[in-house]
């Protein structure tokens, strides 16, 4: 019986490609002559051979910038490549400039009344450091 108190979920567009993204988490491991449990292990487990199995399925679609960042560190390459390939940020115009950011922090679970006030706290701030 599903539980009332779970709160709506943000809907939210995946900017990222899954499938994209997973083939090029395979093609880094493969080229590293790397297993699925080999990655586990040199992870420190923080990803398991099964979700980096999905991942590369494109099983699952936004994978968290910890796992990003774990993988990024075993394959040997920039995390903001990593980043840019999930969705949460944007590629950079012409190469160059500073890259924007999609998301700041991942809470998929927020309703729109949290949302609406951590937009109107972060004008707030802003507002402060500017004067």
């Amino acid at each position: 019986m599903p539980s009332s108190n779970k709160r709506p979920r943000k809907g939210g567009a995946f900017v990222g490609r899954p499938s994209e993204l997973g083939t090029l988490l395979a093609d880094l491991r493969k080229a590293k002559g790397l297993s699925l449990r080999d990655v586990e292990e040199a992870a420190a487990k923080a990803v398991s051979n099964a979700y980096l199995s999905q991942l590369e399925n494109g099983k699952i679609g936004k994978p968290s910038p910890n796992v990003l960042y774990s993988l990024a560190e075993v394959y040997g390459v920039p995390y903001d490549a990593l980043m840019e390939k999930a969705g949460y940020l944007l590629p950079a115009e012409n190469g160059g400039g500073r890259r924007k950011r999609l998301a700041v922090f991942a809470i998929d679970d927020l309703t729109a009344e949290e949302e609406e006030e951590l937009l109107r706290y972060l004008a707030f701030l802003r507002s402060r450091s500017s004067s």
